[in-house]
């Protein structure tokens, strides 16, 4: 479990408070909204109505005991500036800022952030790679270019198992985890045999892996 700040209740930073309260990790929102941080804040351990670009209001939220800190904040890219800059400054484990386009992702970066988010750019890549195959299920993109990428397995692959595939050698990923009939077999046996019904979770570089959905 982490301790959790989320900085501006967008609509992506809603998303992501809740999704993080679901994984079990206690959250703190904050927003100058008063309206906002009313409606949300009996879902979450804790809320503050609060402007952040002031010094007083961030050292009161505690920054040190926060895991990760997000900014998520629309439309005003220097109070993000800001505000990032700051939690850097009073020493926050980790922050994530949101971005909207590369200028401003480079300016976070030098300013504190560790972290880029691009809400639309990242949904739209995902999506555009999901639709443009039948066979690609979800896709987690992962730093120095490595994906975990979920696709069917090829049919060629039926009755085969992982060992006589050599998948590792051959395609330089790694089968991570199985989905088949509902239930998720993570760390494979390299004696596990390929039903039709299988989904593979792949981690490798994105080409490599489209090599493997490739083959029928």
């Amino acid at each position: 479990m982490k301790s959790v700040l989320v900085i501006g209740m967008s609509n992506f930073g809603q998303l992501l408070a809740k999704e993080m309260k679901n994984l079990g990790n206690d959250v703190m929102i904050v927003d100058n909204d008063e309206g906002i941080i009313n409606e949300l804040a009996d879902e979450y351990t804790d809320s503050v109505i609060g402007n952040c670009t002031k010094k007083d209001v961030l050292e009161s939220l505690g920054i040190n005991n926060f895991d990760i800190c997000f900014v998520t904040i629309d439309n005003d890219f220097q109070t993000s500036l800001e505000i990032t800059y700051s939690l850097h400054e009073m020493g926050a484990k980790m922050v994530i800022a949101k971005a909207e386009r590369d200028i401003e992702a480079k300016f976070l970066l030098k300013n504190g952030a560790d972290q880029i988010v691009y809400p639309e750019k990242d949904m739209a890549h995902k999506l555009a790679i999901r639709c443009n195959s039948e066979r690609i299920f979800d896709l987690f993109e992962l730093a120095n270019g490595y994906d975990i990428i979920e696709i069917s397995v090829p049919s060629k692959w039926y009755g085969q198992t992982i060992k006589d595939l050599d998948i590792r050698r051959k395609f330089e990923t790694n089968i991570l985890a199985i989905k088949s009939g509902g239930q998720l077999n993570p760390v494979p046996s390299p004696d596990y045999i390929f039903k039709q019904e299988d989904h593979i979770l792949v981690l490798g570089k994105y080409d490599e892996v489209m090599r493997i959905n490739s083959i029928r």
